[in-house]
């Protein structure tokens, strides 16, 4: 069963690395300590305050590009309207410039007043002085509270007592399929949604009726060349029979059993049948937008193109096959770039400016990505849009990078790891073999000088 659909614009891959060398070389302490701040701070004059702003000017740096830029610039317009802010947002590329010059600005003390940041990267930022907390009480002022996240998400956002990043979103690996296709393979309750894929031998017979309808995969899923979709599978699977990685020490505290264990699910889903051993992020996408899979295992941000293809489309947190439900995510969350003296009516201009655009953030949600402000997560018209509601418990059981401050989103950690899984994903490798491979790689990384620390 094949279906011609319209072709939707292919996505950019989100793989791309963050040189570690960059950030312990701007590490705040080595720059004021050699006297180089100064130097930086001059050459970054383009970061400094615009000639003629007001007090409740500031200025936004963020990497939203796309239909996500379009509707951040909506949200933005209504702050504008409402408070008489003036929000001057700046688009920068994704991954490695747009972190890298955050680091630059930050450590010159001239950076924007507000900036977004994946909450997977804020221990690579926070310990080293390249971002202020925010002030509690103004949030509340605002109607923001800690408690107006979920646990998940803000635990990853303190550091040191304080709470230095507020989360716009969530945005989950999650599943979504074709209800057609599913209704046939008889995968759905009796309210359409999908039946509960709780064993692996479900998830893999799951794959396999698909496949009988489609005639030929019965799951999309693409990571040649993109390896940081190896690791989100991967890190979809292995918290649910071990829990979270451990890098706060010298080495990988992994249990090598659960990892061979999930590796071992992957390989059996990449059979030629159930899903593509060769297929990389867009071809899966193409396979799906086209009617030949009947579910695909991806991130959220990809649900406004699979509407737009006109595919009759369902969502689900990503199966708990292992018994304790978890999924990789991660959250665009606000921060604060460090200032060595900011303006204190700018700041509270940017608590409220930060505030308002939460409470705007329906409109972010209708991308696909999950509100991370229980006004609007909890609220009846995020419950009935559909089927974004649907995967919206994945928020409460996400799992994000070991917090470490050379892993998140973009970074050569989550390179590393997916190459060394692709030794058995798309190679002769066993999977034990794959597991030490990527924790000799984890190793090799634990032994550089964190920027952080003493050594740096």
């Amino acid at each position: 069963m094949t279906r011609t659909r319209p072709s939707s614009p292919a996505p950019t891959s989100r793989s791309s690395g963050l040189e570690a060398v960059a950030a312990r070389s701007l590490s705040r302490r080595t720059l004021l300590a050699g006297g180089l701040a100064g130097g930086l701070a001059a050459s970054l004059a383009a970061c400094g305050s615009p000639a003629g702003a007001t007090p409740t000017a500031i200025r936004y740096w963020n990497l939203f590009s796309g239909a996500d830029g379009a509707r951040m610039e909506t949200m933005l317009s209504s702050v504008r309207e409402t408070t008489g802010i003036g929000v001057d947002a700046t688009v920068l590329a994704w991954g490695t410039p747009y972190y890298t010059k955050l680091s630059m600005s930050a450590a010159g003390g001239r950076s924007p007043e507000m900036a977004i940041v994946h909450l997977s990267r804020l221990a690579g930022y926070a310990p080293l002085g390249f971002l202020d907390p925010f002030d509690l009480d103004l949030l509340a002022e605002f109607g923001v509270e800690e408690s107006s996240f979920p646990e998940s998400v803000v635990e990853r956002a303190r550091y040191d007592g304080g709470l230095y990043a507020v989360p716009l979103d969530t945005h989950p690996f999650v599943v979504m399929y074709d209800t057609e296709v599913a209704e046939q393979a008889r995968l759905l309750d009796g309210d359409g949604k999908l039946l509960p894929l709780e064993t692996p031998e479900a998830f893999l017979e799951a794959g396999r009726a698909l496949q009988s309808v489609t005639g030929e995969l019965g799951i999309a899923y693409g990571f040649q060349g993109d390896p940081a979709q190896a690791w989100r599978l991967f890190y979809s699977l292995y918290p649910q029979l071990a829990g979270e990685i451990d890098l706060s020490g010298s080495t990988t505290g992994i249990d090598r059993d659960a990892a061979v264990q999930s590796v071992d699910l992957i390989k059996q889903m990449l059979d030629g049948t159930i899903a593509d051993p060769n297929a990389d992020y867009q071809s899966a996408l193409a396979t799906f937008n086209a009617g030949r899979a009947g579910m695909i295992l991806t991130g959220e941000w990809e649900l406004p193109a699979f509407l737009e293809a006109g595919i009759p489309l369902g969502a689900a947190p990503f199966p708990a096959v292992f018994g304790t439900p978890s999924a990789y995510a991660d959250s665009h969350a606000f921060v604060l770039p460090h200032q060595d003296d900011p303006d204190p009516e700018v700041r509270r201009a940017t608590h409220e400016a930060v505030a308002q655009v939460l409470k705007q953030s329906f409109t972010w949600a209708e991308a696909g990505h999950v509100p991370a402000y229980a006004e609007i997560a909890d609220s009846p018209e995020y419950a009935q849009l559909t089927p974004q509601s649907d995967y919206a418990a994945a928020a409460d059981v996400a799992v994000f990078d070991p917090p470490a401050w050379f892993t998140g989103a973009g970074s050569n950690f989550q390179t590393q790891v997916g190459q060394a899984l692709a030794t058995t994903l798309s190679g002769s490798a066993t999977p034990a073999e794959a597991v030490e491979d990527m924790v000799a790689r984890i190793d090799t990384i634990l032994a550089t000088p964190d920027p952080g620390g003493e050594s740096a």
